[in-house]
């Protein structure tokens, strides 16, 4: 069973009672009979940072856990309560990167499936680096710039579209 999968709610938050899965509105939903609710499956927010040096190297991390421990990809990661994507994003690169930036301006806003958290909303936003020092932290086991002509294979496919856009912009 994926983790995604071990995720999904079973019982209602509600009463307790067992969920099932009935069709409403054209899809299928986590429903409640006890109580007649139905329990939306939302999507996760999670960020994405681009952060380039000159308009040439692309700021990336070695992920040290799942999922794609030791692949690299953009620094990043999921939303907090209570923080708005811009400050999340800004929260993340600090924590993986040591770096502290400005955002400068969204990018694109991604769906993926991931088979480790179920549905995510990636959110990717170019960040201009203000200073701190670069060094790998939290979840991050290496960081360092790569030239966009010459990327390590990234782990998750959401990265790789935001790179593709952000060098169709012209950095």
């Amino acid at each position: 069973m994926a983790a995604a999968e071990r995720r999904r709610r079973r019982f209602c938050s509600f009463c307790g009672e067992q969920l099932k899965r009935v069709s409403r509105g054209g899809r299928m939903r986590l429903y409640c009979s006890s109580c007649d609710t139905v329990h939306y499956e939302n999507p996760l927010p999670a960020t994405a940072a681009l952060v380039l040096k000159g308009d040439e190297d692309l700021l990336l991390v070695r992920r040290g856990m799942e999922p794609g421990k030791g692949k690299w990809g953009l620094p990043g990661g999921f939303v907090e309560a209570g923080e708005a994507p811009s400050e999340g994003v800004l929260r993340e690169l600090k924590e993986e990167t040591g770096l502290i930036g400005e955002v400068e301006r969204l990018i694109d806003v991604l769906y993926e499936d991931s088979p480790f958290y179920g549905p995510l909303i990636i959110i990717g936003y170019k960040v201009i680096p203000q200073g701190g020092d670069l060094l790998a932290g939290d979840d991050a086991v290496e960081v360092r710039y790569f030239p966009l002509n010459g990327l390590p294979r990234v782990a998750f496919d959401s990265h790789m579209t935001l790179i593709e856009e952000i060098e169709r912009m012209g950095a």
